[in-house]
């Protein structure tokens, strides 16, 4: 296994007597993994891991496999090229300074910089051919900086099914071992070395050389799922060289020793880690596919548009009206937002016709089992009614969680919902949502969770209470049970930090925090912007992502507003909030800041913070009784 080492060791004689002088290698613990690679546990002659290389050709094999008592060779045939005249020609024609031939990389066992030298030109060609994943620049930003100055903690990658590796990120964590560029090199070539995983961020993972012990000095960031990091053992099945940092190149004598003894029994990533992660950056959404998306103009419709660009599962949307494909709309493929083409007609959502009469030629529809699927509901019994009351996250302000109503009742369990005393006249700014949506709460939800309820805009009596406006309004309160009251050992805390999408302004992912935990809601905050931006965000939101996703998808992320901004953002929050909103040019609502000064007229009108925000499964005071 470590034979990527052996091939720039300074004494690598075929006899094993030397390693068996070293410190004998503790047993195995039962409870670890042993460092494998393609699933294989690999042994040398005395019994140790390992693999082996054939003296004549070079190939990195299993040592066990190799031709003869001495796994010297590969093969008969190697064996005897060895002694034959190909030796002496493969020798001849290095001295002579033409291209090594695949026999003349490994004749015979050289001191560490002699083959290093011989090494390097034919490194030189493959240089360029493994290009690294950009990241896309944000000046002045580093993720690993932020964590390390302020001591953040980043919500695990598990948290987030829809992201890649969501689903198969498995048991990476502190103390597992892998193989990175040794950056501590002053050699021509690009060389390897072993790391550990000091500190997990999301995606990101500060690493540290082996043999640095409890030395800081040249820790450094990256991510996980980058192309520059490997299992432990790719070095020597790739045939790249392991070298030691040159900081710690005096520390010992004989490195593959105690590499061995370092990591027997140690964690490394899966064999088919890339290739894992490949798979989970494949998306089935593809450029021209057309789609249904709410109208970002009049969120009561839906408008058809075309798939123009995917980045990381998230979709650029243009209306197929926009000429100029300015026109566009951002959301993530597992968006409740988009639909398959017909969906409106099949539920009696309201749809804009497109003045566009026939299909663009090589825009098709995309298929219907593309799109996220909802929860069956019966609807046959008990069902929501037009004019039940309920409480809902504001789509136009989604700091704020508002006095609502059903308006319309539609087919599959979908609901037209408007917000009380700031509706549109044309209902306009009415919203769908599902009846299975995290996003719609019985009355009283607010209230027995300690969470802010926005009363009706120009409803002069506070404090709000349920009672007496469901009385004053002759209206009923839609019944609990028919409300979605799953929740998801999710795994976020508060204080985790995270990747968000501003959905106020979709195309932008921004540096966020988890500020409150309800249950299943989140309260996201972003990261340098007064509270009256955050937004209640569903657990399984597909807006959320791990920290290091923008890096690892090449999408931009947003810093957190720079100090000059936050120090204006008092003085000019009203106009930041109209632009923050634009997204929806809908009617325009006041926000909740703004409705407090007219009612309340100066008057403190606190959010109240609950003892003890839930982390976890549901409690039996996730929903408040209703009065009668």
């Amino acid at each position: 296994m470590f034979d990527g080492y052996d091939s720039c060791s300074e004494d690598t004689s075929s006899s094993s007597s030397s390693d068996e002088s070293e410190e004998e290698v503790a047993p195995l613990p039962s409870s670890l993994p042993i460092i494998k690679n393609n699933g294989q546990v690999y042994t040398y002659p005395d019994g140790k891991s390992g693999m082996a290389t054939c003296e004549m050709c070079g190939m990195v094999g299993v040592r066990d496999a190799f031709y003869s008592k001495t796994k010297r060779f590969c093969s008969v045939s190697c064996s005897r090229s060895y002694s034959s005249n190909s030796k002496k020609a493969s020798i001849l024609a290095r001295l002579q300074g033409k291209p090594p031939t695949k026999k003349a990389k490994v004749l015979q066992k050289q001191p560490l910089v002699a083959k290093l030298a011989a090494y390097a030109q034919y490194q030189a060609t493959l240089q360029n051919q493994a290009k690294t994943k950009a990241a896309v620049p944000v000046e002045g930003f580093s993720w690993g900086n932020y964590i390390n100055s302020n001591s953040f903690t980043a919500a695990p990658v598990t948290c987030f099914k829809h992201a890649p590796m969501g689903t198969c990120w498995g048991d990476i964590s502190e103390g597992v071992r892998v193989e990175v560029p040794n950056t501590d090199c002053s050699l021509p070539t690009k060389v390897f070395w072993i790391a550990g995983i000091v500190k997990l961020a999301g995606y990101n993972a500060l690493l540290r050389y082996e043999g640095f012990e409890n030395d800081s000095s040249l820790d450094f960031w990256c991510n996980v799922c980058g192309s520059d990091i490997h299992p432990v053992g790719w070095c020597a099945t790739s045939g790249k060289p392991l070298v030691p940092p040159r900081t710690i190149q005096h520390k010992y004598t004989n490195w593959k020793a105690f590499l061995v003894k370092r990591l027997t029994g140690a964690k490394t990533l899966p064999p088919d880690f890339s290739q894992k992660v490949s798979e989970s950056m494949q998306y089935p959404f593809k450029t021209s596919m057309r789609v249904e998306v709410v109208d970002k103009t009049h969120l009561c419709r839906t408008r058809v548009a075309v798939v123009e660009s995917v980045i990381g599962g998230r979709l650029r949307l243009v209306y197929e009206e926009s000429e100029d494909k300015t026109d566009d709309f951002w959301c993530h493929m597992y968006s409740p937002l988009i639909h398959h083409i017909g969906w409106s007609r099949s539920i009696g959502h309201r749809f804009k016709r497109s003045d566009i009469t026939k299909k663009q030629d090589g825009h098709f529809d995309a298929p219907s089992h593309l799109f996220m699927k909802v929860k069956e509901v019966d609807a046959a019994g008990e069902w929501f009614k037009e004019g039940m009351k309920l409480e809902a996250i504001d789509p136009l302000n989604l700091s704020a969680i508002c006095v609502a109503t059903i308006r319309k009742v539609l087919a599959d369990g979908y609901l037209m919902i408007g917000i009380d005393g700031s509706e549109a006249a044309d209902g306009s700014d009415w919203f769908c949502y599902h009846a299975t949506s995290p996003s719609i709460f019985p009355v009283g939800f607010c209230e027995i969770n300690m969470i802010e309820l926005t009363p009706p805009r120009g409803y002069a009596k506070l404090p709000f209470k349920w009672f007496d406006y469901l009385r004053e309004t002759d209206s009923i309160a839609a019944p609990v049970k028919l409300f979605n009251k799953e929740v998801p050992n999710h795994g976020f805390h508060v204080g985790m930090k995270l990747e968000a999408v501003d959905l106020m302004e979709p195309r932008l992912v921004c540096v966020a925090t988890v500020t409150r935990i309800i249950h299943r809601l989140l309260r996201i905050h972003f990261d340098g912007w007064e509270d009256e931006y955050d937004q209640w965000v569903d657990c399984e939101s597909p807006d959320l992502y791990p920290v290091g996703w923008c890096q690892l998808t090449g999408y931009q992320l947003q810093p957190p507003a720079p100090q000059s901004s936050r120090d204006s953002q008092s003085s000019s929050s009203k106009q930041k909030k109209k632009a923050k909103s634009q997204q929806y040019k809908g009617h325009k609502k006041m926000t909740s800041l703004q409705l407090k000064d007219e009612l309340l007229d100066g008057e403190e009108y606190s959010f109240l913070q609950g003892a003890s925000d839930q982390e976890s499964n549901g409690s039996a005071s996730y929903y408040i009784k209703q009065e009668p």
